[in-house]
């Protein structure tokens, strides 16, 4: 907790503490949560313990999910490496919440209240930890995060792509799928058709952490002043897939007649993502979508005190 509130563990959302019913069970055991990603630093060195370890030792575990995803899990035990690890670790300026936010919070939570019914408290109990997995920066991929949405807010498509001609460059590009190019180019897929919309100068922030991410851009230029869609949050009028889905997941949701539009942004880049964290400002919501993704319940903390 200590490391979390001092600023060494970096949020990128604004996630509330939660009261962590979700997390902690009747035996005490807490899910493996979310994923931090680490700060730009020379990791090398951890690279070649851990590629050592996976090369001369069989992996604790070697399954494929439902979902096909293929997950392999070794454990270090030897306590001259752990410790080397840990010395590493230790020389790391910050970690950076990737994924999990909330449930991280609701860990922090636990432990509080863990802490005020021991009249005993140490700071060396096991509900003052939680379980994380650290990638390095370049090992984790961020997947765009696309949005969809059910209405045009009365507008024929021929009168919503005279409203976005105000604010972007919009080219037809048929009925191919055409994936955004660069930062501040979107896809947009409607009535069967795709095209390419490139936000004019002036009309975003490039100096701001905020103002630079696509999410913003379309929020501002599109959802919220054309389409008259304020909170993401609650709005029922909008929807959001991974872009992990693909393109044709778009394609198929406006096709069916549940969507009107579809739009299909340029993924956040790692840089962004520290830049945000870094200046104390928080992601806008549904902004990233990260991989790889490890299966819940693999590992397990128990606060059993053995």
């Amino acid at each position: 907790m200590i490391l979390i509130k001092g600023g060494k563990i970096k949020p990128i959302t604004g996630a509330e503490i939660e009261n962590g019913e979700l997390l902690i069970g009747d035996d005490g055991k807490i899910a493996a949560i979310g994923k931090t990603v680490d700060a730009p630093a020379d990791a090398k060195v951890i690279d070649a313990i851990v590629a050592d370890v996976v090369k001369n030792n069989a992996p604790e575990y070697d399954f494929t999910a439902a979902d096909g995803f293929g997950h392999q899990l070794w454990v270090i035990r030897d306590r001259k490496t752990n410790d080397r690890i840990t010395e590493i670790f230790a020389g790391i300026p910050a970690l950076y919440v990737a994924d999990g936010h909330h449930r991280t919070a609701a860990a922090a939570r636990v432990g509080q209240e863990c802490r005020a019914k021991n009249p005993n408290h140490t700071g060396c109990e096991e509900y003052c930890y939680f379980l994380a997995v650290t990638f390095p920066a370049g090992q984790l991929r961020i997947i765009d995060y696309n949005r969809v949405v059910k209405d045009l807010n009365g507008l024929t498509p021929a009168e919503l792509l005279e409203k976005l001609n105000e604010s972007f460059v919009v080219e037809d590009k048929g009925t191919e799928e055409y994936r955004p190019a660069a930062l501040h180019n979107f896809s947009m897929y409607l009535d069967g058709r795709w095209y390419s919309l490139t936000a004019r100068p002036g009309t975003y922030d490039d100096n701001d952490p905020i103002g630079v991410l696509d999410v913003t851009v379309l929020s501002n230029l599109v959802l919220d002043r054309i389409l008259d869609i304020k909170d993401l949050r609650t709005s029922k009028r909008i929807d959001f897939v991974g872009g992990i889905r693909g393109l044709g997941e778009l394609k198929r949701r406006v096709d069916s007649g549940e969507m009107k539009a579809a739009f299909a942004l340029y993924p956040v880049s790692m840089q962004q993502l520290i830049n945000i964290a870094d200046t104390g400002n928080i992601m806008p919501p549904k902004t990233t979508w990260f991989e790889p993704k490890l299966r819940s319940g693999v590992v397990i903390h128990s606060f059993d005190e053995k």
